[in-house]
Order: structure tokens, then C-alpha cells, then sequence
């Protein structure tokens, strides 16, 4: 019988040399094939966690894959989330058996449980080849119209993933991505943002559509510098906001300047080329 997670880091620090500690370890894989062949279910999950203790040591894991995949189709979110860490940490994309986990991925994708949506976007995001973005790419962009705004978050970040394995899909989700950038939420619109961004990097068809949007992308600077101006001056007591006015986000007096410098990485590129663009924002980079 393997020992639980716990009793094997205790085991692993009590090693004195290395020779013990591999000593320790290939005795529990031994364990933890046997358990995988013997089809245990009750302990899998945690067989796979000891698996990924073993891995962060530098020690084979591959062994382990496919309990993986049996791990993301249960029904069960802990069994789940132990699944999809291990499928991020022992796969990558060119690892054949990744392409089993696309069917399991798009029922995930149409989860009710907002974390479990969440799971299968932030893996579509570290793993997708192109073959599934293809085939995952339609319930990804779905989820940008999210009523939730961590689900919206992760959409994004895995959109660009997509995208970046398969850039000719770029001009069919614009509008959509572009559609972002009034939400309300931090997360979701530095995101879109950096989307955006990589859009244009890996697109240039997709410059002159994005364009019309630099009245927006100047506007929300200029309220990002406003603000800042703001709670500078209420710092030094000249002027009191109300608390809602405040930015969330701001650093030493700066309002959200991550958010800042990717609007100006933005704008920069929008207004390679472009006399009109570039008329729209000289008056926000005077500033």
C-alpha cells in the first residue's frame, strides 16, 4: 500500500544522501504503477499528486499521462483539479496522448461550475496545439460573453493561445474581442488588451478593422491619467474623493500603469503608418 502525500515529503526530507532519496522514490513509483495497473480509483487522485511531487524532484513521471486524462472525465471537482494540474505539469503539446483530452476539454468548456470552465480555459491556454484551438476555438470565444468575469478573464488568455497557433482565425472573432474593452471588470479588460495586441502582432489584415476603436483605447488612457491626477492631488490633501473614485489598481500615484503601458504598446502599433490614428492620439501623448 503507497503512503499518502504528507508521509512521502517526510520520507523525501529525511533523506540524508541521494542515493536514499532515489532509493524512496522508485520504491513509491513502483507502488504507484502497481496501483495504475490494478485500476484503484479510490486513490488515484492521489497517487497523481504524489506524481507530481516526484516530477518537481527531476524524477520520470511520464508514466502517469493517461491517469491524467481518467482524472479530468470524473465527475468529481477535487479528482478534476488534480487532473488538470497534472495534465499542465506532466504534458506538453507535443505529447500524443494531449490530443485524447480535447473531448473532455469542450464538455468542460460547457460546465455549469464556473471553476471548472475555469480548469479547461486555463489548460487550453498552456497546452492547445492547433488541431484542438480548430476544434475548441468556437466554445473558448463563446465564453467572452460570460456573465462571469473570471470565466471572460480566462477566455481571453486562452484565446491568445488559439491564436497564436492559428492566426488566420484572427479577423472571424474581432468584433467580439474588440466588444471587451467596455467591461467593468480589471482582469477581464487588461486582457483583452493584450489580445488585442496580439492580433495586430500576428494579423496586419486585422490593423485597419482594430483602428477604429483608438477614440476608445485614447479615451480610456486619458481617464487612467485623470484618475492618477486625481488621487495624487488627494493624497496631498487638495482634493477628497469618494472612496468608488479611487483606482483600484494604482501604484505610487499611478493609476493601473500595467493597463497604461499596454494601451500605449497598443496605440503605437495602430498608429504605424496611419495619419489619422496617429492625429487622434497626440493629444493623450502630449500629456
Amino acid at each position: 500500500m503507497s503512503v499518502k502525500l504528507r508521509e512521502l515529503i517526510r520520507a523525501v526530507r529525511a533523506c540524508k544522501t541521494a542515493q536514499e532519496e532515489r532509493a524512496v522514490i522508485a520504491k513509491e513509483c513502483a507502488l504507484i504503477r502497481t496501483a495504475f495497473k490494478d485500476n484503484a480509483i479510490a486513490v488515484r487522485h492521489r497517487n497523481v499528486a504524489k506524481l507530481l511531487f516526484i516530477h518537481m524532484l527531476g524524477y520520470p513521471s511520464h508514466f502517469g499521462q493517461m491517469e491524467c486524462l481518467k482524472l479530468i472525465a470524473s465527475p468529481n471537482f477535487p479528482e478534476k483539479r488534480i487532473g488538470y494540474l497534472a495534465l499542465m505539469l506532466l504534458l506538453d503539446e507535443r505529447t500524443e496522448v494531449l490530443t485524447l483530452v480535447t473531448n473532455s476539454l469542450k464538455n468542460d468548456l460547457q460546465h455549469e461550475s464556473q471553476y471548472v470552465v475555469g480548469l479547461a480555459l486555463t489548460s487550453v491556454g498552456n497546452l492547445a496545439t492547433a488541431d484542438m484551438g480548430r476544434v475548441l476555438v468556437a466554445d473558448v470565444a463563446s465564453q467572452l460573453q460570460s456573465s462571469n468575469p473570471y470565466v471572460r478573464k480566462k477566455a481571453a488568455l486562452a484565446l491568445i493561445r488559439i491564436l497564436k497557433r492559428i492566426p488566420e482565425l484572427s479577423e472571424d472573432y474581432v468584433d467580439g474581442i474588440i466588444g471587451l474593452l467596455k467591461d467593468r471588470s480589471h482582469g477581464v479588460l487588461i486582457a483583452a488588451v493584450q489580445l488585442i495586441l496580439e492580433i495586430v502582432s500576428l494579423q496586419s489584415m486585422a490593423i485597419e478593422r482594430i483602428k477604429r476603436i483608438v477614440p476608445s483605447l485614447v479615451k480610456m488612457l486619458r481617464n487612467l491619467l485623470n484618475l492618477g491626477y486625481s488621487s495624487e492631488h488627494a493624497s496631498v490633501g487638495l482634493l477628497f474623493l469618494h472612496p468608488t473614485c479611487r483606482p483600484e489598481h494604482d501604484v505610487a500615484g499611478i493609476a493601473d500603469p500595467f493597463l497604461q503601458v499596454k494601451l500605449l504598446h497598443l496605440l503605437a502599433l495602430l498608429g504605424q503608418k496611419s495619419h489619422e490614428a496617429s492625429e487622434l492620439m497626440n493629444d493623450i501623448l502630449a500629456q
